[in-house]
């Protein structure tokens, strides 16, 4: 899941963010302690019925798309440009992503383009063979792009709380980014062609803006004991996520020591980042992101001051349950204030995870890849 540059995200305001659910707050889901496989596969359950004003839109990709990864690796981020054919102003109120060859898809954004911006993608996408362009970055298009929609493995129907929703202008197109993981013995040749269901409600119904807020921490996890190889030295794993991924995704895991501790590596297997909020409003919903090695995510509202609150705890994270949680009580906060986000790994998850066990050794820094790793918290916000 690829965020902005860490300059970018922490100047930032507070992003508003796609719920995830029903609009009626409902308890967390329950979490495995047992390792992760990384992808799970089935039908998903049908959608909730319409709210007044709604309809559906379903859109998917005409024609079905062979994912091949790039540069030796074994990931491969592909955008595809899709119009939901608005002509008019809309709010977006829901989604609900319909993974074709889940076995392959990771994780899928979308994010909306103005008419200007769809222009530029048309004309990326026009000229790259097959269908749709390789995106190492976010939509792959100039300018500021909004976070609308999102899936991972657990999620199920989005649904933004009533009267909340993300604006969408007459002409407003979606780039549509799937991360195909490719680590799966036999997903050689495989196809996908994925779609995605939407719940759109004309203007005429005042509702509330949204849109998503990342926070994002350094991960800095040393080879375990016993493991040795040319990867198990940092400088040479962050040239390594450079070579598959691009320049800036190399220098990704940089950004975010600079930022979250002045450039001080500190090895080890939990890390976190502090980060300020720059515009009031109320959180709804949050979500937490790692990938394989992954074993709990925190996020917390000004840690260790009066009037602290969690916001997430997943004690035993589970990749195949990564659905937005609905807080059991919003909660608002204010300019000045602190999220937290902490994030803790084991490299000897490494062992026991057939996607991983085959792979090399590594120092494990924040990388696009499946085998790399990330922590990342999204939080679901309406301004004040």
């Amino acid at each position: 899941m690829r965020i902005p540059r860490y300059a970018a995200a922490l100047a930032a305001t507070m992003l508003l963010v796609t719920a995830c659910g029903t609009a009626t707050p409902a308890a967390a889901p329950a979490t495995s302690s047992a390792p992760h496989t990384g992808h799970s596969v089935g039908s998903a359950p049908p959608p909730a019925a319409l709210r007044t004003g709604e309809r559906f839109v379903d859109l998917a990709l005409p024609q079905a798309y062979t994912p091949q990864a790039p540069n030796g690796g074994t990931d491969d981020y592909r955008c595809f440009l899709v119009d939901p054919g608005l002509t008019e102003n809309t709010y977006l109120t829901g989604s609900r992503f319909l993974p074709q060859n889940a076995a392959l898809v990771h994780h899928a954004i979308f994010y909306r383009l103005d008419p200007g911006q769809a222009t530029e993608a048309a004309a990326v996408d026009a000229k790259t063979p097959g269908e749709g362009w390789t995106c190492f970055g976010d939509a792959g298009v100039q300018g500021q792009t909004a976070w609308v929609a999102h899936w991972a493995p657990g999620a199920g129907e989005t649904l933004m709380p009533a009267g909340f929703g993300f604006d969408m202008p007459p002409g407003s197109k979606l780039v549509m980014q799937v991360h195909y993981n490719l680590l799966e013995t036999g997903s050689a040749g495989q196809t996908d062609q994925s779609g995605i269901q939407l719940r759109v409600a004309g203007a005429k119904t005042p509702l509330k803006a949204l849109s998503t807020d990342l926070f994002p921490a350094p991960i800095e996890l040393p080879c375990a004991s016993g493991e040795s190889g040319p990867l198990c030295d940092r400088a040479a794993a962050i040239a390594d996520v450079g070579s598959r991924f691009g320049v800036e995704a190399g220098q990704q895991e940089e950004h975010l020591v600079q930022g979250c501790s002045g450039g001080k590596v500190t090895a080890g297997d939990t890390q976190h980042c502090d980060q300020p909020i720059e515009q009031a409003g109320t959180i709804y919903m949050a979500a937490g992101h790692m990938h394989l090695l992954g074993r709990a995510i925190k996020i917390e509202l000004n840690p260790g001051k009066p009037g602290a609150r969690t916001i997430l705890d997943l004690p035993r994270y589970n990749f195949d349950d990564q659905a937005l949680v609905p807080l059991a009580k919003p909660i608002p906060v204010k300019a000045g204030d602190t999220v937290r986000v902490t994030c803790t790994h084991d490299a000897k998850l490494r062992k026991l995870l057939p996607q991983l066990q085959k792979l090399p050794p590594r120092y494990v820094v924040w990388g696009e890849g499946t085998s790399d790793e990330m922590c990342l918290g999204i939080l679901v916000t309406a301004p004040a």
